[in-house]
Order: structure tokens, then sequence, then C-alpha cells
């Protein structure tokens, strides 16, 4: 069983973490008496290492992020993927929250989950995904007759990471941050897509009162929270004065949006986040219902911490696979996993799958408009303009279980592939489109996941 993060970092954690960061930053004596005599927090230290008017942001370095967001259950293929190939394209119904966007999308069809072995095609669906290498035997028994285990290599995100904290320069406090919503509170092949190694899953966080005390406080529960803002604002205030104005306007908006996000979470109260697949618990408060919301905090979190340099490296699970959410709020009654099993020749089922990914693909753009509209701190443009989001799938079709045409879908301009596209590839293994993601931020891997995958190399298409 993995268990999720419980509580922010120790005192003794925060201290080792603001000595590491000064000594990788190789800032001179006198930065580092000016750290020290701030008493820096280490929620506060790396958005103010970021901010160029103290000279300690490394301007020249551009940050590129990479976000993997996940749904499960497949998609409907009429109303998902384009007709037409090229720059010339039209997005269809499923797809069509992107439009304002469409400049900023890539739509890869014909990438191909070709990893087999032991497990069903939802296990292997998702525990292959990021990893592109095969499943351990175990005795997690799904669909098929052959049960199975963890996946048996790390996830490309997880590569990423370890790559980018091997060098001061693009070393972060978190290395990488994964975010859940509505995430089953059990651990098994179904429920996890990110690996730190061989039988070695990362559960996701989906609460968001506990991942904002992961970013930000140090109280462990609901019942002894505490504000976290007395220690940031006195941080805040004790740099404010060296700051120019567009550092102190990123200043204050970075204070209001802790302030604003700790009310609403006060303001949650009893909203309990505890869930079962696919049915929900008996005598829990319908968090089914507040999968929205939810969605939102933690989409708002995920931007924030871009902002304060917290992460480059971010993974969005939406529930998992064989996900059983019902999204009472686009009119569908029915779990989507249930809905996911009709025929194609069910065409009301079809339609209500297509709202579902509809809803799913509003998520992903309201991420990516505040991507958009934040300032990239220190430097040129926006957050967009630094950052990569896949939207994916275990699956290509729910009722097929295929795993030909995984929908992956590209939106931001942070890893400079050619954008504004729709691309139809002849069945190419994935891993490939893995490699192309490594070597967009500047990690040129060879070979990632069951090297049989490998050849030809990254997507040279997508640049």
């Amino acid at each position: 069983m993995v268990g999720k993060c419980l509580s922010a970092p120790s005192a003794d954690r925060k201290t080792s973490f603001v000595r590491e960061s000064l000594r990788n930053m190789e800032i001179g004596t006198s930065r580092r008496e000016f750290l020290r005599d701030l008493g820096l927090s280490a929620a506060a230290l790396p958005f103010v290492l970021n901010l160029p008017s103290l000279g300690f942001a490394n301007q020249q370095t551009r940050k590129q992020r990479l976000v993997v967001m996940f749904s499960p259950n497949g998609i409907v293929p009429k109303t998902f993927w384009p007709d037409e190939e090229g720059e010339q394209f039209t997005l269809k119904e499923s797809l069509s929250p992107l439009e304002p966007f469409r400049n900023r999308t890539l739509v890869l069809k014909g990438v191909c989950d070709k990893v087999r072995g032991d497990g069903d095609n939802h296990m292997r669906g998702i525990g292959c995904l990021l990893t592109g290498i095969e499943l351990f035997p175990g005795n997690i028994q799904g669909g098929s007759d052959t049960p199975a285990g963890w996946s048996s290599g790390h996830s490309i995100d997880q590569e990423i990471r370890n790559y980018l904290q091997r060098s001061p320069a693009t070393r972060t406090r978190f290395g990488s941050l994964e975010f859940g919503v509505m995430v089953p509170d059990r651990a098994d092949t179904w429920t996890r897509m990110v690996y730190s190694g061989p039988n070695k899953p990362i559960a996701p966080v989906d609460d968001p009162y506990q991942m904002f005390h992961k970013l930000y406080g140090r109280a462990k529960n609901q019942e002894s929270l505490k504000s976290v803002l007395d220690e940031l604002q006195t941080d805040l205030k004790n740099v404010s004065g060296r700051l120019n104005s567009d550092d102190r306007r990123l200043l204050e908006e970075h204070a209001t949006f802790v302030r604003e996000m700790e009310n609403e979470l006060r303001s949650a109260g009893d909203l309990t986040i505890g869930h079962a697949v696919p049915e929900l618990e008996a005598n829990v408060k319908e968090e089914n219902d507040n999968m929205p919301k939810i969605s939102k905090m933690q989409i708002d979190l995920m931007v924030n911490s871009f902002v304060a340099d917290f992460t480059r490296v971010a993974t969005l699970q939406y529930t998992n696979s064989v996900g059983g959410a019902k999204m009472k709020w686009v009119d569908v009654e029915e779990g989507h996993h249930e809905l996911s099993h009709k025929p194609d020749n069910d065409q009301p089922a079809q339609d209500k799958l297509t709202r579902i990914n509809k809803w799913f693909c509003e998520q992903l753009t309201y991420l990516t408009k505040r991507l958009a509209e934040t300032p990239e701190p220190g430097g040129g443009g926006s957050l967009l303009d630094n950052t990569l989001i896949v939207w994916t799938n275990e699956l290509g079709q729910g009722n097929s279980h295929t795993l030909d045409n995984i929908p992956f879908v590209l939106v931001g301009n942070g890893l400079d592939f050619k954008m504004g596209r729709s691309l139809n590839f002849k069945k190419v293994p994935h891993n490939r489109l893995l490699m192309s993601l490594a070597h967009g931020m500047g990690h040129r891997i060879e070979r990632f996941g069951n090297p049989d995958y490998c050849g030809g190399g990254p997507l040279t298409e997508l640049t």
C-alpha cells in the first residue's frame, strides 16, 4: 500500500532545504547573509529567489515545465479526432473547448501503447502509459485471466524530474508534484500512473487541503488548521521594500492567492474527499458532486506552484483507470466506466461519453487559460509559453479496450514543438513520444521503457 503525504516538511527539513538551496544557487556571502537575516521560510524561499529585483533569479535559463493530465476509459473517436491533418483542422465536440488555443494545440492520432504482458488493458493502459514498459507479474486480478502487479520501470515525468533536479539551475523544492481529483483511496495498478522506479508507484494527492499544506503549511489535518499567512506574509513584507513595482505586484498576488485559498478551504469545513470506486462509500457526503470544485482548486494550486517555482514537473490525474464517476453536472447519471462499455450504436451513451470528455477538455482549457494569463516571473511572456500540457488516457476507446490510437493532446509552447496542427501517425509506439518529451526538456535520452519500442527515436514530426 502506498500512502499519501500527510504533512509538510519538518522544521529541520525546512532548514536543510534553505541551506541546500543557498549552496546550489552558489550565491555570494552577502546574499547568504541577506537571506539568513530575513529568516525566510521554505514556502517563501523559492518564490523570493524567483524575483529578478533581488538579483538571485537566473534570467539566462528558461524555466521549462511539463504537465501530464490523465482521464480514463477512452474516448468517442467520431467526436474526438479531427478529420483533417496539418494546420487546417477543425476541433470536434470533445475538443471544442480548446478552440481559443487551437494555434497552441497539437492533436496526435496513431500513437499506440504496444506494451503487452501481464494484466488487462485497463491495467497496462495506465501502468505502462508513462513508463513504456511491462507490468511485473502479481496477484491483482483484472478483466483478463492474467493478474499483474506494479510497473517494472519508472515514469517519464520522474525521469525528467530527476534530470532537472541534478542541476542547481533547474532544481526546485519539490522536483515534481502529483495532483489528483477523486482518485480512489486505495493502491492498486488501476489507480497509479506515476512511478519513481520499478515497483515504486507514487500516490497523487487528491485533497486540495492536503496539497495546500504540502506547499505552504504545517498543519496535519483540518481540525488543527492554523494560518500559514502570518509566517509567509512576514517573509514577503521583509523583502517588499527591495523590489521594483512589477515584482512587488507579483508578491502581493502571491499573498492574495494564499489568503483566498485558505479561506476557501476553511469554508469547505466538513468537505470529505475519501471515495470508493466504482460506487461511493456509504454515509460519505456527496464527494462525487464536489469533483468540479476540487478540479478547479487543484489547478489553481498547480499554477501557483509554477509561479513560486516549487516544481517544473506535475501530473494531474482524474479518477483512475476504470473510473466510475457520475458526472451529474453534465446531465450524466450513469457511472463513466459503465457508459464506456456501451456499443457504438448506442447513441445516447455516445452522446453522454462525448459530454464527459468535453468536460475533461474544459478542465484542460481552464488550466491552459490560467497559464496563459499568468506572466512568467522574471521573464517574458506567460507561463503557457514555457509549459507543455499533455492530456492522455489509458485506452483508445472504452468498449473495445484498444491500446491503439491512445489520445494524446498537447497544449502550450514549453517544449518548442510546432503547435497548431493535427497529426496522424501510422501506429507508432508511444515510447517514442515519451522520448520526445524528454528531448524537448533538454534531456537527450536514447531509449525509454522497453527498448524494443524505441526504434526511430523521438518523433521528429513534432518539431
